[in-house]
């Protein structure tokens, strides 16, 4: 059996409505702002650059860094 598990990939548009349905940050950051996020390394993408579908987002990477910004970073206080 494969142990190898796929990790989830979100477009930047999936990633605006999640912001925006939390409530991570209001107002929700600019898409150019997201792709900045992307450039530097704040989301972990597949690869270092766009893809035909655009950035692809790992959802994992996403929900980290969504943790981090609601001060909710896991450590108990």
């Amino acid at each position: 059996m494969l142990d190898n598990k796929i990790r989830t990939k979100l477009r930047l548009g999936e990633i605006e409505r999640l912001i925006r349905k939390h409530r991570i940050i209001v107002p929700p950051p600019a898409r150019n702002t997201l792709i900045n996020m992307c450039e530097d390394g704040t989301f972990e993408t597949e690869g270092d650059r766009p893809t035909r579908h655009g950035w692809l987002v790992y959802e994992d990477s996403f929900w980290r860094w969504a943790r981090g910004e609601s001060g909710n970073d896991g450590d108990g206080g």
